[in-house]
């Protein structure tokens, strides 16, 4: 996992789709408001069958998941002054958690990103053009 930074700020963490565990990790630190993990099991594994209960949280952020279904791009990350200061290339599998600062893609292929992101999605009156 690459944690992209600005000055002391976490931007984003890049998990490349190569990677593959052998056991269970969470490699996210246990601070971040959007958790990624590996859970690993081994043929004949169970998962409990559970729910979570209820639990009162304080999200001061939106923090998004990026997997690359198909395709390949690029994506900007900007801080918070509205400066890109890190750009990398995204292939299929790869999946990036965006937890500050700006963030923008630019299609090098026909491309499909699975999003996923704290809800509910106000829609576009909860985002801030950059440009």
């Amino acid at each position: 996992m690459e944690p992209i930074m600005w000055e002391d700020q976490i931007l984003a963490y890049l998990i490349r789709g190569t990677v593959a565990p052998e056991k269970t990790v969470f490699p996210t630190p246990h601070e971040v408001e959007l958790q990624v993990g590996f859970v690993v099991y081994r043929a004949g594994g169970i998962v409990a069958p559970h729910r979570h209960a209820p639990i009162t949280r304080t999200i001061n952020r939106t923090c998004e998941v990026v997997l690359v279904k198909k395709g390949r791009c690029d994506v900007d990350l900007y801080a918070n002054t509205r400066v890109v200061v890190a750009t990398r290339e995204l292939c299929k599998d790869d999946l990036l958690l965006i937890v500050s600062g700006g963030h923008g893609f630019r299609m090098q292929e026909d491309t499909v990103l699975l999003e996923i992101k704290q809800g509910p999605y106000l829609g576009l009156s909860e985002k801030e053009l950059l440009q």
